[in-house]
């Protein structure tokens, strides 16, 4: 990781759970992440526990929402301005409603193509983008996926969810590609985890708390910790190594 020290990471979806363990650990590591989320007041507070525990790096809080187009492209526009441009954009916001495909409500629907799908293009492009401009060749996109990209689940209301995932995998591969045809080193990954224990099913369940309560019960568990350490696994490895695609899942 000593090669990532003092350059910029932008972490979405920053205030809790997996991109709050990521944030943390990048800052640790020396970097300066800029997190975004819609209320910053967590990032605040984990920025302030950084500084005081002496992290080499620095986190950044930003406002930003995500299904506002406009909104992310002021994000980009203020970093350039303050820090010069991105060099690894991780796409880790993301979100379910818990709603069936017999009968789910489209608003539900719009929300998670917004988030899960929408905005993970745009900061894509937005991050490539910002690289190409100061030719960065080293860059690196890591888009937090889900297992449920790769296998559809008999769990009715996560069936929309598992589309929106399902087109991760494909965005993913198809970035990969195209990277690959500009004739830059920038990297694409994919890292798709089992369970893990955070909010996101709690936010996704919160009229239900008795549901989330079993879930957890019945399956073990990975924790965020453990997709942080993955982050720094692909960020670690050679420059002429590309890990496309990494399942996390717990023993």
């Amino acid at each position: 990781m000593e090669r990532w020290r003092g350059r910029v990471a932008l972490v979405t979806g920053a205030s809790v759970g997996i991109g709050a363990a990521v944030a943390g650990e990048l800052v640790r590591l020396g970097m300066k992440v800029v997190g975004c989320a819609r209320d910053v007041g967590k990032i605040q507070k984990l920025a302030a526990e950084c500084q005081s525990a002496g992290h080499p790096g620095v986190l950044v809080p930003f406002k930003c929402d995500l299904t506002k187009e406009e909104e992310i492209l002021a994000m980009f526009a203020a970093i350039k301005e303050q820090h010069k441009g991105v060099d690894v954009c991780i796409n880790n916001a993301g979100l379910n409603h818990l709603e069936s495909l017999l009968n789910g409500k489209t608003s539900s629907w719009k929300n998670i193509i917004d988030v899960n799908v929408l905005a993970l293009s745009i900061c894509t492009r937005e991050a490539y983008q910002s690289m190409k401009e100061r030719n960065v060749d080293d860059g690196h996109i890591i888009n937090l996926n889900s297992i449920c990209g790769h296998k559809v689940i008999p769990v009715a209301e996560a069936h929309f969810y598992t589309a929106s995932k399902y087109a991760v995998t494909a965005l993913t591969e198809g970035l990969r590609q195209e990277l690959r045809a500009e004739k830059t080193h920038i990297r694409a990954t994919s890292i798709s985890p089992g369970l893990v224990a955070t909010e996101f099913i709690s936010r996704a369940s919160s009229n239900n708390p008795d549901q989330v309560a079993g879930i957890y019960a019945t399956r073990k568990s990975l924790e965020a910790k453990d997709i942080a350490s993955a982050v720094t696994y692909i960020l670690s490895a050679p420059p002429h190594v590309q890990i496309g695609e990494l399942l996390v899942e717990p023993i």
